[in-house]
């Protein structure tokens, strides 16, 4: 006798459970994307005589995790690191061909008089263009200042061709040279003075990046120029 569709005994068989899927968690429970990682290093150029070191400063406070290379320019190849990507960022003297380029002047320089311990001329406290009239005036070929001396003596030798030169050439007491005070300061000698130029040029130092750089590094460094916080946002 048939006992019906089934398995033995006539027990119809029990279909298996259909599981369902694990629900979603909701949207706001989702972990968020990580920032995105920006890679360094941060090179920054600098010409003789600037003075990075509190931006730097702050820079490794703030982001300990991205390292800044300073690099060393010279004042003829200034420009050329930058536009050549040799370097992110730099702090030039100006003036310097704009195109292709932000530039924000940062401060000016005052210009001083070089000139050996013992030249009459340090027995005043500052000096005018006129007081350097009949004084041999020395410009090295990497002269950062263009100045004009009336009466001014040309030097009967070939240029010097750097400003550490030019300044080792005065203290033996041969003529002058006139540079930013910062450059006196770098090259400083015990066998040399300097005194302010009060009517001479200065030299302005500027912050100069390429004009279609999108760095966020770079970004990141205008902001510590500018006196930005770490929290403020961008202006």
């Amino acid at each position: 006798m048939a006992t019906g569709r089934g398995s033995k005994g006539g027990r119809r068989a029990t279909p298996p459970r259909r599981t369902r899927p694990a629900p979603k968690p909701p949207a706001a429970r989702r972990a968020a994307p990580e920032a995105p990682s920006v890679p360094g290093p941060f090179r920054l150029g600098a010409v003789a005589g600037t003075t990075p070191g509190k931006w730097i400063g702050i820079w490794r406070e703030r982001m300990p995790d991205v390292p800044l290379e300073l690099v060393p320019l010279s004042a003829a190849g200034q420009r050329e690191a930058v536009v050549t990507a040799a370097v992110d960022a730099a702090l030039v003297r100006l003036p310097i061909d704009r195109d292709g380029l932000h530039v924000i002047p940062l401060y000016d320089e005052v210009p001083v008089v070089v000139c050996a311990a013992e030249s009459h001329l340090t027995a005043a406290d500052e000096l005018s263009i006129a007081d350097l009239s009949g004084e041999v005036l020395i410009v090295p070929e990497d002269a950062v200042l263009d100045i004009e001396v009336p009466g001014a003596v040309a030097p009967s030798f070939d240029p010097p061709p750097t400003t550490e030169e030019a300044i080792a050439t005065v203290a033996a007491g041969v003529g002058i040279v006139v540079v930013p005070m910062s450059l006196a300061r770098l090259h400083h000698r015990k066998d040399a003075e300097h005194r302010p130029l009060t009517d001479g040029p200065s030299s302005t130092v500027a912050l100069v990046w390429p004009a279609d750089d999108p760095s966020a590094l770079v970004d990141a460094f205008i902001g510590i120029v500018r006196g930005r916080t770490a929290n403020s946002s961008r202006s």
